[in-house]
């Protein structure tokens, strides 16, 4: 395992990497208004964490390298954040609060619509958090957060350091009680994260191949019972050559998910059902949107658009 790889080095061993052909299903071919992506900003250097806020009526996103949180309102793209300690993963709380995972900070950070930023939790058992990822706000208000150490690898992400609690977790955070726990133990580098509707299932990848090939890509899925335990893991899909990072699940539970230079759309069943073609390596997507019918992608160095006949969870 080489520690020392870069998110740029990632970019550049895989952006020649053929997609496999896929033929779309009828049941993806539905969602479909076009097949055409629309660009709308670009000359990022690793863009991710895409999460709209309909309050804020704002795609914010992540330009991770560069140390930005950048927001797109439809009509400006517009830096949020200068630094943005890193930010990556974003998503919303309950209260219309942006919430985001800091590779800077180790930590997951709290932002109100007037741009108050609060750090949430950086620790666990009095050490630091590696470089908190991808994070998703269960219904009950809790956040659950992946862990890898990416953010510390180096100081492209981040800033290099020590892995100071020796692993990689899972978390879930109670703002209510302040209380953070461990949900999974069992990722090697936990990454994208993501409910099903009705939240008695949670997908979450492992992307451990991106610095070693011996290494698990895939997404995991678990049974969520009495809203924290998970139970009856099992491989969701296994991904060659290409890893999940980002995902999200639709109305209908379909993943729609980061591949390579591509979105791969699978059924509940784990089966693929459809696939996106991109010019870039996919970071990350999000539902957006006024009816949550914009799939908003973030592709290397660049934001796309796409309309859909469908929506996001």
């Amino acid at each position: 395992m080489n520690s020392e790889i870069t998110v740029a080095d990632i970019i550049e061993n895989l952006k020649n990497t053929p997609m496999e052909e896929i033929e779309n299903q009828p049941q993806f071919e539905k969602y479909l208004t076009t097949k055409e992506f629309t660009k709308i900003h670009s000359g990022m250097k690793w863009a991710e964490g895409p999460c709209y806020i309909k309050s804020h009526k704002k795609l914010y996103f992540s330009d991770i390298p560069n140390n930005h949180l950048l927001s797109w309102d439809g009509s400006i793209v517009k830096i949020e954040k200068d630094p943005s300690n890193f930010i990556n993963g974003n998503t919303e709380d309950l209260e219309g609060n942006l919430i985001s995972c800091s590779h800077g900070g180790r930590c997951i950070y709290k932002t109100d619509i007037n741009g108050k930023t609060t750090t949430l939790v950086d620790k666990y058992l009095d050490k630091k958090l590696n470089s908190p990822n991808d994070v998703v706000v269960k219904s009950d208000g809790t956040i659950w957060f992946t862990d890898p150490p990416y953010g510390i690898l180096s100081d492209y992400e981040g800033y290099k350091g020590d892995m100071e609690y020796g692993a990689c977790y899972v978390f879930r955070y109670d703002p209510k009680e302040n209380n953070l726990e461990v949900v999974s133990k069992d990722f090697l580098k936990p990454n994208g994260i993501a409910f099903s509707v009705n939240e008695d299932k949670i997908y979450i990848a492992d992307s451990g191949g991106s610095h070693d090939v011996n290494a698990p890509n895939q997404i995991m899925v678990y049974d969520v019972i009495e809203n924290k335990i998970l139970k009856n893991g099992k491989v969701f899909h296994k991904f060659n050559p290409f890893f999940a990072d980002g995902f999200r699940v639709d109305k209908d539970d379909n993943v729609w998910t980061s591949a390579g230079k591509g979105i791969k759309c699978f059924n509940p069943q784990g089966e693929v059902i459809g696939q996106l073609l991109l010019p870039d390596l996919v970071a990350n997507l999000t539902f957006g949107g006024e009816n949550s019918n914009i799939l908003y992608v973030t592709c290397s160095s660049n934001l796309y658009s796409m309309e859909l006949n469908q929506q996001g969870k």
